[in-house]
């Protein structure tokens, strides 16, 4: 930790050049990775991060550096190199600095530094315990991870601000690779929360449910047929079929892209049906104790809840700072990065589609011919376009309004706003799943979600033949 005295030092360096804002962001976190692969431990190891990033702006030009050199000589040197980027008289004098207050929606009441190494290989082996207790054969290789992270942060700005917060997460993950005389498939489960251990010997989240999920799915994966090719109806499940609308919308929504003209949802749109009006779109960061949940993000502004689209309607963005000041904007609480080492920007947290009034039930007796798309292992978007393809990592074919036979190697096709406009029905069952969102600010923790929905039309790529 640097003291205020320090930050205000720093700041008050940067900005002699005429740099309209300067912030500190101070880091030091900790990881520890439990691996186990075919039932042995292959890895027990901790991580350690600590250091500085320093951000200045001015209008809309921005010059960030970062060090691990915490000695005042070091901070100053930084300043000093990035305030070379201006060439102006001082704008601001940084004099005192005030505590930003927030809540605390992330309580641990048991830290993961109090945790033994020999507790978190054991959850591990009970989920591998549980695939190898099925006994089948063509389980070829399983692997466990536990992973969990304590996070301090700091950040001092030259409006005089400045605010700390400690965050705890855990994940636990575990990947089952089946394969026979026709080939490879592949089974994945990985739940995570600002929560602590104890989560993971939840009724809904523990290792034995968990392992054989994703076990259970891998093997029905492994006897499908080929899925068919076509334009057909297309049901997206709850939870992590909300991949596809956080990689063909979200991003697109993100104020990073629109900022720059490089989103199909440009400001101009703001008050425009960009989806179906059974269709409203949030992204929380609010939600207790959910992966991807902030008290206050990067630059200090609070973490608020977005109503991104609403009743079909273009309504609002993710917006940092910088971005804002492209757009005409202020922040709304969604600027985040990686680590210290990474400029922050406009990110997803939770982003969900909202409930609707239908039930899953409905939705498949409703469809008469076409695919159940359950989730997802992957894809590509290009965020100016909205145009995505994403391949299924579980598939049925529904037939006269039932769930019927599993399909592999289906592909979704399309541009994400005319996705929007095509869902028909959305159901009552939002879920939220765990993963990683890579983008210019490096990796950090989102959840996606939805309901149950059907999209009417979409073209699906398969080497099945037509759909009948």
């Amino acid at each position: 930790m640097i003291s205020k005295k320090l930050a205000i030092d720093v700041l008050n360096a940067s900005l002699a050049t005429g740099a309209d804002y300067s912030e500190i962001f101070y880091e030091d976190s900790h990881s520890h990775n439990v691996v186990i692969e075919n039932g042995k431990v292959e890895t027990s190891g901790s991580n350690s991060l600590c250091g500085v990033g320093l951000r200045l702006l001015k209008n809309n030009q921005c010059v960030y550096g970062y060090t691990n050199d915490l000695s005042k000589k070091g901070l100053l040197t930084l300043a000093e190199s990035l305030s070379k980027s201006f060439n102006d008289k001082r704008l601001l004098t940084v004099e005192k600095l005030d505590m930003i207050k927030c809540k605390n929606r992330n309580p641990i009441s048991r830290s993961y530094d109090d945790v033994p190494v020999e507790e978190k290989i054991a959850l591990v082996r009970e989920g591998i315990d549980e695939i190898n207790s099925i006994g089948d054969p063509r389980i070829v290789r399983t692997f466990g991870v536990f992973g969990d992270n304590v996070r301090f942060v700091a950040v001092f700005n030259s409006k005089g601000k400045w605010f700390k917060r400690t965050t705890e997460f855990g994940r636990m993950v575990f990947q089952v690779i089946v394969a026979d005389q026709n080939g490879f498939e592949t089974g994945f489960e990985g739940p995570g929360a600002q929560q602590g251990i104890e989560y993971f010997r939840t009724e809904k989240v523990n290792p034995k449910k968990v392992a054989r999920k994703a076990a259970e799915t891998a093997l029905k994966m492994l006897t499908a047929e080929p899925c068919p090719s076509g334009k057909m109806p297309v049901v997206i499940g709850n939870g992590w079929g909300g991949v596809l609308f956080h990689e063909s919308c979200g991003h697109p929504l993100e104020a990073s892209a629109v900022s720059k003209g490089l989103s199909c949802f440009s400001q101009n749109k703001i008050g425009d049906f960009i989806a179906s009006p059974i269709v409203s779109a949030v992204d929380d960061s609010t939600i207790p104790s959910q992966w991807g949940s902030i008290d206050i993000d990067d630059e200090g502004n609070l973490g608020t809840k977005r109503l991104l689209i609403k009743n079909g309607k273009l309504n609002d963005y993710m917006i940092d700072d910088l971005n804002g000041r492209r757009m005409g904007r202020v922040g709304n609480g969604a600027c985040r990065r990686q680590n210290y080492r990474y400029i922050p920007t406009s990110r997803m947290s939770n982003t969900y589609i909202c409930n609707g009034k239908s039930t899953p039930e409905e939705i498949i007796k409703a469809t008469k011919l076409g695919l159940y798309a359950v989730s997802f292992n992957g894809g590509s978007v290009d965020s100016t376009t909205g145009e995505f393809n994403f391949g299924c990592s579980e598939a049925y074919i529904i037939r006269d309004g039932k769930v019927c036979e599993p399909v592999k190697g289906a592909t979704l096709i399309g541009k994400g706003f005319e996705i929007l406009k095509k869902i028909d029905m959305v159901a009552n069952d939002l879920d939220l799943a765990q993963g990683m969102c890579g983008a210019s600010s490096g990796s950090i923790r989102t959840n996606v979600g939805q309901p149950t929905l059907r999209v009417s039309e979409v073209t699906v790529g398969g080497r099945g033949g037509e759909l009948k």
